[in-house]
């Protein structure tokens, strides 16, 4: 299973999240985010692979953070149409994926998602429907999930408020398609900055009670 971790900036705690063996790192590149990246780190990921996230940016604007920070991975999370995706992938460099991310809060919203075959991106990540872009803190009815394709659409990232306390749930849950977690604003000491206390303890739980059939290799 994968564990992506994302809202990152401050380079001695990227560098202690990677080394926490975290799989993806994500970036996030909006400017009314309390989590914004407006320059590189003075420390990018090595072992784990950087994903950038974006909202409604300019496609060209994405391929440039793409290759000016190295991103094995790009994430929507705005309102991009699949024919934005298409669009997008065009410029992508070979191996870089492309995940969109779904605000779920009714049975609506997940057959929504499945718009977004595995034509238009890699993975998709469920994340709770709130007023802003993310970022709330409360987790959805995962439940709804049910309603998803067990095959034939990408595989899925849950998002949405999950922290230390989520692990029960998590052994609860199954659905074939599920690939892993996002982790953000409930291990923070603040914006940005990440406890790696909790991320330890947590991660380590995790890959215990978890398999992974459903993982993509780091670059």
């Amino acid at each position: 299973m994968l564990v992506k971790v994302c809202g990152l900036r401050d380079a001695a705690n990227i560098r202690a999240v990677e080394a926490l063996g975290a799989d993806w790192a994500g970036f996030v590149f909006y400017p009314r985010s309390p989590r914004y990246v407006s320059a590189p780190p003075a420390y990018l990921p090595r072992r784990c692979r950087r994903v950038g996230v974006f909202v409604n940016a300019q496609p060209d604007d994405v391929a440039d953070h793409v290759r000016r920070y190295g991103l094995g991975a790009v994430q929507l999370h705005g309102d991009e149409p699949p024919r934005y995706c298409h669009r997008l992938r065009r410029l992508l460099p070979p191996g870089c994926l492309l995940l969109k991310a779904v605000g779920i809060g009714s049975a609506a919203d997940v057959d929504r998602a499945t718009a977004y075959g595995p034509d238009a991106c890699d993975y998709l990540l469920f994340d709770t429907a709130c007023a802003g872009r993310g970022g709330c803190g409360r987790t959805f009815d995962w439940d709804l999930l049910a309603r998803y394709p067990d095959r034939g659409f990408p595989p899925f990232l849950l998002s949405g408020g999950i922290g230390p306390d989520a692990l029960p749930a998590l052994a609860r849950f199954a659905h074939p398609r599920w690939a892993g977690v996002d982790l953000n604003s409930r291990f923070e000491a603040a914006p940005g900055l990440k406890r790696t206390d909790l991320l330890a303890s947590f991660i380590e739980k995790f890959r215990k009670l978890t398999s992974n059939p459903l993982t993509s290799p780091n670059p």
